[in-house]
């Protein structure tokens, strides 16, 4: 059976949901795992429970759409530099991590006081 092109989207967004929830048990300080795709729109996504958003919505779309233009910047200069690894923003209450798979990009967003990325970081990419 051939699948229709929504059916190949479907299964694209529950294969990434499974992913982000794979992410999420990585640590318990990871606040929130999301795919969005290379417009800045949210594919899926997963806010741990109990943890208050730090952003009001139109800032979060706002957020996703300066972080898909950066990483599909990033991509012109992949030639030069070579592939683009992952990104790591720290700022004071919140660290971002943006990992890019195709033209998908995971944003996972941990508290700043988790001090020990390395190990976090490669766990997430090995889901990746």
């Amino acid at each position: 059976m051939i699948k229709t092109p929504e059916q190949k989207f479907k299964e694209r967004i529950r294969n990434y949901k499974k992913k982000c929830q794979q992410i999420m048990e990585i640590s318990k300080n990871i606040r929130y795992v999301g795919v969005i795709n290379e417009y800045g729109r949210t594919l899926t996504g997963i806010i741990r429970e109990g943890v208050k958003p730090l952003l009001k919505s139109h800032d979060v779309k706002n957020e996703f759409f300066i972080i898909s233009t950066l990483m599909t910047l990033r991509k012109v200069t992949g030639k030069d530099l070579g592939k683009l690894d992952y990104v790591i923003l720290k700022h004071e209450f919140v660290t971002i991590l943006a990992c890019q798979k195709d033209k998908e990009t995971f944003y996972i967003s941990l508290d700043s006081k988790e001090r020990e990325l390395e190990p976090i970081i490669s766990a997430i990419r090995s889901v990746i």
